[in-house]
This record gives structure tokens, sequence and C-alpha cells, in this order.
């Protein structure tokens, strides 16, 4: 290694940052060379540790506060997932209770292993890796995602399609145990206690008429089984060029005493799911030959719903598993079909409903969408046709909105309604559109509307919706005196925010329409706003009146009670006329 000007050696980061550059310089921007000191977990960045332990006291005590300290009842982590899955109940109440199992004996061996390691060794653990199966769209990643997200661990997702047996083409199965420690940032020890979840695994069985997949999948399978139930894993990839000439660099320059170049999958949560296409046939098959049930009686299962709910482990051999494999995935649990009530649930209800998703696609174009429950249900409807799951909801909507995605952006239109009528028929509703939203021609002047309610929404919380002859005034207006669009909103509208919040202190309004009238005279406009605002204020005070009035009618009378008149002011003409008026009344 040659020397600077100076005559001294490059420093461990100057070799790393060119050893990166020649990387990149011969294999491409996607390869990067990284150095494999990894920084104490929540230490700062060039920090040191002068008293030899004390670096590691403080990565332990950020453990502790975390994962170690799982305190969750399967009734939380439940609750949390109802938030985002609709349905799967069972689901739900099997994974919730697993997590809880896994991390709770986790957190027991940890404490446990500080008092008596060779104790700690000896406890035997069975984990409950889990088996999830269920169609297409149900909610099966989503369940486990927001479990690792609630629980704090690092999540691993993977196909296991991409996957071959070691000495194939393709990924090795080993990498996503290494992409765990990625996710937890170098802590090797938190990456010991994450979740890997591998979808489509179904697709490695080897039945026969899955031939050619027979060697690729037996092998999956068997390194796989490895990895759930416990073994050590180099943090290098052996075929990996990348990983080995930085495993190289670390020994030449020596690495931190004690550092780990494995990780073990001990702790590891594996959960595994597939729609398994097929597997309800197998075991109807079995049920028409022999018993199932609980009183062994044998009989035929009419429910096509009911059949994977009965598989057993023979049936999951007879699908083209290996019987080690299975049995490494003891809990097993079935989700649901989703039907149209359910899809319209997801829309409504779920806190990742894909109509969130259409709201800002539309809104970066300054296009407020709203959707009418008519037209969810008739969506939902549609989605439940594609047969697959939650995801033919995109279908469907993309396939219904494409076309005002695309020739309402720069008109005049500022509000999308998608109600019943323009599910039924969205052509007609698209070509009205056209019709009242005529484009400008000037579409910065669009765009500089758009800013000013975006603007305006941000500063005062109310939302401004301009009809197609306000936006032509505000054209006109602006030509005349050549200012923007922006200048002359923040002029029209410059005091419009006092009038706007009286008017939502009266009546709870968040959007206004302003027409043409607004542009013109939007101090007359606004008056008639704020007028009509207390007209109703009063009207909802009197009706209020009228229920409190009705109300006390039905007070009861006998031992113990008085007459409710009684108990009432006197009216003002018997009062004293230097009195005070009674406190509580109305005014």
């Amino acid at each position: 290694m040659s020397k600077d000007d100076d005559g001294n050696m490059p420093t461990p980061e100057e070799i790393t940052r060119k050893l990166s550059d020649f990387m990149k310089a011969n294999f491409g921007e996607t390869v990067s060379f990284t150095s494999n000191v990894m920084p104490s977990f929540g230490a700062q960045p060039g920090a040191t540790d002068e008293s030899g332990d004390g670096g590691d006291s403080v990565v332990e005590e950020k453990r502790d506060r975390s994962i170690f300290e799982f305190d969750y009842l399967p009734r939380d982590i439940k609750a949390h997932l109802d938030r985002y899955v609709i349905r799967q109940e069972e689901a739900k109440k099997v994974l919730s209770i697993a997590v809880c199992d896994h991390y709770n004996h986790a957190k027991y061996l940890r404490r446990l292993a500080k008092v008596d390691p060779d104790e700690a060794r000896q406890i035997e653990f069975a984990k409950q890796n889990v088996i999830v199966v269920g169609p297409t769209g149900v909610g099966k990643t989503y369940l486990v995602k927001h479990i690792a997200e609630l629980i704090g661990v690092p999540f691993v997702k993977a196909d296991a399609t991409k996957f071959s047996e070691t000495g194939y083409v393709g990924a090795d199965v080993d990498d996503l145990v290494r992409e765990l420690v990625r996710k937890a940032d170098g802590d090797v020890e938190l990456a010991e206690y994450g979740i890997i979840y591998i979808d489509e695994v179904d697709k490695i069985a080897t039945q026969g008429s899955m031939i050619g997949r027979d060697v690729s999948g037996r092998g999956v399978q068997t390194t796989l089984l490895k990895l759930m139930e416990e073994t050590e894993v180099s943090l290098r990839n052996p075929n990996d060029m990348q990983s080995q000439m930085q495993a190289m660099f670390d020994m030449t320059k020596g690495g931190k005493s004690g550092a780990k170049n494995t990780i073990n999958t001990r702790h590891i949560l594996f959960i595994v799911s597939g729609a398994f296409s097929g597997l309800d046939k197998i075991v109807n098959r079995r049920a028409r030959q022999g018993a199932i049930g609980f009183a062994g009686e044998s009989r035929e299962i009419l429910e096509e719903g009911e059949l994977l709910a009965h598989a057993e482990t023979q049936d999951f051999i007879e699908y083209g598993f290996e019987a080690e494999f299975i049995g490494r995935l003891p809990v097993r649990v079935v989700c649901e079909q989703l039907a149209a009530p359910d899809l319209f649930q997801i829309m409504k209800g779920s806190e990742g409903s894909l109509i969130r998703q259409y709201e800002r696609e539309f809104e970066a174009f300054g296009i407020k969408v709203d959707f009418r429950d008519d037209a969810l249900e008739k969506i939902s409807e549609f989605a439940a046709k594609e047969k697959t799951g939650a995801r033919g909801l995109m279908t469907v909507c993309e396939r219904l909105l494409r076309n005002f995605k695309f020739e309402l952006p720069g008109t005049s239109v500022s509000e999308l309604i998608v109600d019943g009528e323009l599910v039924n028929d969205p052509e007609a509703k698209l070509a009205r559109l056209r019709e009242s939203g005529a484009t400008i021609s000037d579409t910065k002047l669009v765009g500089e509307i758009n800013a000013f309610r975006r603007l305006f929404t941000e500063q005062h919380g109310v939302r401004l919706v301009f009809e197609p002859d306000a936006v032509a005034a505000i054209s006109e207006k602006s030509q005349a005196r050549d200012l923007n669009g922006l200048e002359l909103c923040q002029e029209v509208f410059r005091d419009f925010q006092f009038g706007v919040k009286l008017i939502q202190k009266n009546t709870g309004q968040e959007t206004f329409v302003l027409t043409r009238a607004a542009v013109d005279d939007p101090d007359r406009f606004l008056s008639n706003l704020v007028v009509a605002s207390y007209a109703g204020r009063e009207t909802k005070a009197e009706d209020e009146k009228v229920a409190i009035e009705s109300d006390a009618d039905h007070l009861p009378e006998g031992p113990g009670f008085t007459s409710h008149e009684a108990d009432l002011p006197p009216a003002p003409s018997d009062q004293d006329p230097d009195a005070s008026p009674p406190t509580g009344g109305f005014a």
C-alpha cells in the first residue's frame, strides 16, 4: 500500500473509499464496498469508548428497552392488526399468540443467560414458526408486516420462487438472514430476533405436477428447515465476490475484538404463506375416504371454504413438502376469501385504504376526490369478481379512474365526486366534466390557483373549491391587471380567512365553494355566507332548546321529586329589575 505525500499510511476509511470507487468503476453503481466495523447501536457518530466496555453497556441498555422488554398481550397485537386488516379474525388471533409466546420466551432466556448461562443453554425451546394458507390479496403480508412494525424488530419479506439450492442459479436462502442484519442497521444481536416472512412457499413444493422444480424445490426446503430450527449463518456470502473481498479486507486490517461473524437463527421467527392451490382437493379426497371432525365420524365436507381449515400434516406432505420441512411449521392458520362487503370495509375503514392513495394522487393535480358510499359498494362488487382479494380494488379503480386522471389535470375542475353514477357510466360523467371545466389555455394559471388553495388550507385549515366560472373570472382579472393567479387570489381573498373561520365556528363547515360572485365581490359573497351561518346557528339552538324542554316534561314526580317548574328561575317580569339575570339559562 502506497503512502501519501507526507509518508503516512492511509487510514482504513481512505482504503475503504478507494476500494469502493474501484468496485463501482469496474462492476457498476449497484456494487458498493463498506467497512465491517459496525457502529455501536445508539452511539453517536465519532464517539469513542474510553472505558473499554462502556459502549457495550449502552448497546445492552438500548436493547433491553426494546424487544427484550416485550410486554404486549395477544389482544394488544390483534387490536393493532384490526386497524389495518379487515376480517381474518382467526389468523390475527393465531399470529398474536405465536408472536407473544415466541418473544416472551426469548426475553426469559435472555434474562436467564445473564444469571446462569449454562442453564439457559439447556432450556428446550420449540419454535412456533407459522404457515399461513390463503388466497392472494387477503392480507397475509399486511398481517406480518404490521406485527413487526409494532414490536420493533427487523422484518424481511421474500418470495420463495426466487431462491434455489446452493450451487444453482438463484438467490441463496441464507441471504434472508443476512438481510435482517442490514435491516437492523448492522446490529447482529437484534437481527437474531427478527422476523423472516416467505411468501409463495407453495411454489417450492415437489409434487408430480411440478417436475421442473423437484431438484430446486427440495433443495430450498432442506436449506430452509435448517434455518427454521437453529443454525449459524455466516455474515459473508461465500459465493459472492464482493463479500469475500470485504472479508479479506477485514482480516488484513483486523477487526473489533470479539466481533461476531455469524448469525444464530434460534430466535428468528419464520412465517411462510401461500395460496396452496389444489390442497383443498387433497383434503377433500381424504375426507371422503376417512374420518374428519371432532367425533371422528365419517362425513363429506360440503362447504368448499372449510376444506383448507382441515388440512393436516399428511396433506401438506402429499402436496409436495418434505416431512421435516412441514414439521418445522407447527402453527397453521387459514385466511378467508374476501367478499364484496369485506372489500367495502377495507376501503371505508382500514388505515391503509386505497382511497387515501387516490386522494393524494388527485390532490397532486389540485383536484379533491370524494368517494361516496354508493360508489364504494359498486367498486367492491366489481373487485370481488376479480378473485384477487384486496388487489382487485386497485384493478377496478385504475380502470375506472384512469381517464379522469389523464384529462382533468390542467383544467378548471378542482373537485371530483366519485359516486354510483360515475361508476355506472364513467364516460358520461367525464363528458360533463369536460364541458363544465373547459381546459384553461394558460396551465400556469391553474397551477397558481392550486398553489393558493394549498397555501390557504395549510395556514387556515379550510379548503377552497373554485367553480369553473370562478377560475374564468380570475383568468380575466389577472390578464386585465397584469398579475399572476397566485398574486390575484392573495389580493382578492386577503381577508377571507376571518369570515370563513367565523362560519366554521358557527356551522363546522370545512369546505367552501367559490363561484364567480366570490371573485367579483368577495366582501358581499362572504357577508351573505356569515349571515346564513348565524341563521343556521339560531335554528340549531332553538331545536336544542325544544329538545331540552321536551325532556324536562318527562321528569319523574312523586316522593323525593318536585315539579320541574319549581326548579326553573322565575320569569323576567317577576324578578327584581335590578337583579342579575339567572346563570345557566339562554342568553
